[in-house]
């Protein structure tokens, strides 16, 4: 009778001692892992600028303002009646790209002014400031067409941020945006 009650315990400690050891071995493999796996989340500045709100009451007809958010330049313009009138009138352009590339309107639209613009007056454009070419910062007032022009290869586009001539493939890309107030502008 003792062998047996002998053996009986002898298998509750192996037992105990399997369990232990498998127990330890995934708790030290989720220490080691966790930290691989928490590196891949976003950073706390990433995070808190996943939204910004600009105040564009200072900023003129005719005048850009050029802010950063996530990373990238976005160009904010308050145009001019002359700059909207040019815009209208290259609506009926054969453009390389005919699509709007405005994620706050429903896609695909096509890439008439008013589908670029922010606002129903079209006076207002926010467009993120990259060439769809190789991801240069085009220049503001430039270009064959009086809108932006990329120095590096040659893109111009036009007062609308749609390309008209050169290599870049795409319209200026238009992040997501909208009034919060008469002044107000929050991007994300």
């Amino acid at each position: 009778m003792a062998n047996v009650e002998g053996t009986e315990t002898d298998g509750n400690r192996r037992d105990f001692l399997y369990v232990a050891t498998g127990a330890a071995g995934v708790i030290a493999t989720g220490a080691a892992v966790w930290p691989m796996i928490n590196q891949m989340n976003p950073s706390a500045d990433v995070q808190a600028l996943s939204s910004i709100q600009v105040d564009v009451d200072g900023l003129d007809p005719g005048s850009q303002l050029t802010v950063l958010f996530l990373g990238k330049p976005v160009f904010i313009r308050r145009r001019t009646g002359e700059e909207i009138a040019a815009a209208q009138a290259d609506d009926a352009a054969n453009l390389p790209d005919p699509v709007a590339r405005n994620p706050n309107i429903q896609e695909p639209a096509p890439a008439t002014d008013v589908n670029r613009a922010l606002d129903a007056n079209e006076e207002w454009l926010v467009m993120i400031g990259v060439c769809t070419h190789l991801g240069c910062v085009p220049l503001g007032d430039a270009g064959d067409f009086g809108g932006w022009f990329c120095p590096c290869h040659g893109s111009h586009y036009d007062t609308a941020g749609r390309i008209r001539k050169g290599p870049a493939p795409e319209n200026l890309h238009i992040p997501v945006a909208s009034f919060v107030s008469d002044t107000v502008i929050q991007l994300g």
